[in-house]
């Protein structure tokens, strides 16, 4: 069931048919999962087509509201704006994070640095440094 319905071999597809036909709440639950999945994991449409599809994720949270997922309806109404913002641009501060966890596991390692200087260049070196300091 946590697996993308549309990475499931034929016969996990079969199992979980059976499954979900024994419990039909849990069936109508797995399906909403399955549009709310597809819903978020769509990136970069233009303003028209992000304008198509928002009514059915707002379809789909007011769906959520009323059933035992409430509290995910809540928790996806008020990322309603980022979520949008996800459709309609792909840029991601992924590469200042993973820039800010080398820093991090640099201090962690050295216990502190004494000399500024001395952890700056560290910083550069291991960031990507091409070998010229640029000083203003």
């Amino acid at each position: 069931m946590r697996r993308h319905e549309w990475r499931l071999k034929d016969e996990q597809r079969e199992n979980l048919a059976r499954y979900l036909d024994d419990y039909p709440v849990l069936k109508a639950l797995y399906a909403a999962k399955q549009k709310l999945n597809r819903l978020l994991l769509l990136k970069s449409l233009n303003r028209k087509k992000a304008k198509q599809l928002l009514p059915q994720l707002l379809s789909l949270i007011e769906d959520l509201a009323a059933s035992p997922l409430h509290r995910l309806a809540k928790t996806l109404k008020s990322w309603l704006e980022p979520i949008v913002g996800m459709w309609r641009f792909t840029k991601t501060n992924g590469i200042t994070e993973g820039f800010h966890n080398k820093m991090e596991m640099m201090s962690r390692r050295a216990y502190g640095f004494r000399n500024f200087e001395n952890y700056r260049l560290r910083v550069l070196t291991h960031c990507g440094w091409d070998g010229i300091i640029n000083r203003v």
